[in-house]
């Protein structure tokens, strides 16, 4: 406590001599002369109430006068000077207590004395110099996160969280200050089924049907939902089935499923050259079909080469029926013929009237299917020709030879086909002109050893030659028939000399 100082009425007086009184107590004093001096008594005007101090003023009473105080109260480690309060600085002033060893240090207020020596980080050094554990837990505002309490240890602290008690459904936060939510769904505790959908709820979860399933009649597990029964209109176009939670649509042969999964859309069949040939696509599947010549085979897919000279060989060529690829193409002979514009039947070629034929000037050539023939013609001695084909006897000696020797000789030239059906008559002959009364005798005198010829009287002036023996390869035939008349009395006799041709063909 510190006072301020005010002097009463005589102060200055009393000063003087409290001075003077405290200079004679210290020094030695005569007995005698102290014996002889009286002093005046002390008046104490701080209880007769002679003193002037103001109300909030202390009076306190000196020898011969007073003084009146005004309280003013500094806190430890400061001091009153010129009415405010000043820190005391105990380490200048040697007023401090730090031992040896250390160090003071003034604070505001206050000393602290400081090793020499540091200690480590968490220790604080006490005034007698040892290191000390600094409690963190206290001189740390907020140690550590809430939800975590502090533990000091040497050294150091540590943060251990709390104990919180959450109720069912909850758990603590990752900072243990607060309760959350368990996400059941999520963690895989749930006891939803199969066929349901976990839903998190606070503190809980709900388990619901998926989609595709419902409710069984016990409200406890879910069951399909035939959704082809079940929904009002048409689900699919062509076919609905149902599957576990859902359903599928499918299309018929010839339909593909469109991108909305219900409607059918018609596959064009064609695009993958299912056909060997041409395609035609329908509604729902597709029709092979084959170019002409080409007929379909029984997979309906594969279109093969019709042979149409196996169906109508005859029909469509005279002489030879060549299939190709799609079609057929005609032949001919290799020689002795040339196809006609029609490209179907042949034609013989006249190498005699062509002049490629090799007949001599002396000889006549003679067309025949597919080739040629060159045939001499010469009357014999006593004959002469009257023309290509006749040579007439001139003159006779006697009457036998007249009888006997032909008055004509003729020559033919008869061209067939082989396999020729007999009897066939291939050459009739008579006399030209007949009389009534005319008989001739028909006789084959040369060219008939296999007998392959005969004749016939067609009545008494008509006679055939005719064949009796089938003909199978081509082959020439050269016969002299004779054919005697009676007329009037008399014989003639003429001579058909005939060359006869059998070729394969006759086109």
């Amino acid at each position: 406590m510190v006072s301020t100082l005010r002097a009463g009425p005589g102060a200055l007086s009393l000063l003087v001599a409290q001075g003077l009184l405290a200079a004679l107590s210290h020094c030695p004093r005569d007995s005698a002369a102290s014996d002889s001096l009286a002093l005046p008594a002390d008046i104490n005007e701080c209880v007769t109430d002679l003193h002037t101090c103001s109300r909030g003023e202390h009076c306190v009473n000196t020898l011969g006068s007073f003084h009146c105080y005004k309280a003013l109260t500094c806190e430890p480690g400061y001091a009153l000077k010129d009415g405010e309060c000043e820190d005391v600085d105990e380490c200048a002033m040697g007023t401090h207590t730090c031992q040896a060893g250390f160090l003071c240090q003034n604070t505001k207020g206050s000393f602290y004395c400081q090793a020499r020596q540091r200690c480590m980080d968490g220790f604080l050094q006490d005034p007698e110099g040892n290191c000390v554990d600094i409690n963190e837990c206290t001189s740390l505002s907020e140690p550590c996160r809430p939800g975590f309490s502090c533990i000091n240890t040497v050294g150091s602290y540590t943060c251990q969280r709390n104990p919180l008690i959450c109720g069912r459904g909850y758990h603590a936060s990752d900072d243990g200050a607060k309760c959350v939510d368990v996400n059941e769904c999520e963690t895989g505790v749930h006891r939803c089924g199969e066929g349901q959908v976990c839903h998190n709820l606070p503190g809980s979860y709900r388990c619901d049907c998926k989609a595709g399933f419902q409710r069984d009649a016990f409200g406890r597990g879910c069951i399909d939902v035939n959704e082809c029964w079940a929904s009002p209109g048409r689900l699919c176009q062509h076919t609905c089935e149902n599957t576990l939670g859902s359903y599928r649509c499918s299309c018929a042969s010839g339909f593909l499923l469109a991108a909305d999964g219900k409607h059918c859309e018609d596959v064009n069949e064609c695009e993958a050259q299912r056909c060997s040939q041409e395609c035609a696509n329908i509604y729902g599947s597709y029709q092979c079909y084959c170019r002409q010549g080409y007929q379909l085979a029984e997979d309906g897919h594969t279109c093969t080469d019709i042979d149409e000279c196996a169906q109508g060989a005859g029909i469509l060529c005279t002489f030879r029926c060549l299939n190709v690829p799609g079609s057929y193409q005609c032949a001919c002979p290799e020689q002795g013929y040339t196809m006609t514009a029609n490209g179907r039947s042949c034609k013989d070629l006249d190498e005699c009237a062509l002049g490629t034929h090799n007949c001599s000037e002396a000889e006549t050539c003679h067309n025949i299917q597919g080739s040629f023939r060159c045939l001499r013609f010469e009357c014999p001695p006593n004959y002469v020709r009257v023309s290509k084909t006749k040579c007439e006897r001139t003159t006779c000696h006697d009457f036998l030879e007249c009888q006997n020797s032909p008055a004509r000789i003729t020559h033919y030239q008869l061209n067939f086909q082989t396999g020729l059906l007999v009897p066939a008559h291939i050459f009739r002959i008579g006399p030209a002109p007949a009389f009534t009364g005319d008989t001739i005798a028909l006789t084959i005198i040369k060219g008939n050893e296999e007998g392959y010829f005969g004749t016939r009287r067609l009545n008494a002036y008509t006679g055939v030659v005719y064949l009796q023996r089938a003909v199978l390869e081509p082959r020439d035939f050269a016969l002299d028939v004779e054919m005697k008349l009676w007329r009037q009395g008399s014989v003639t006799t003429f001579l058909a000399k005939m060359h006869i041709f059998f070729t394969t063909f006759a086109l």
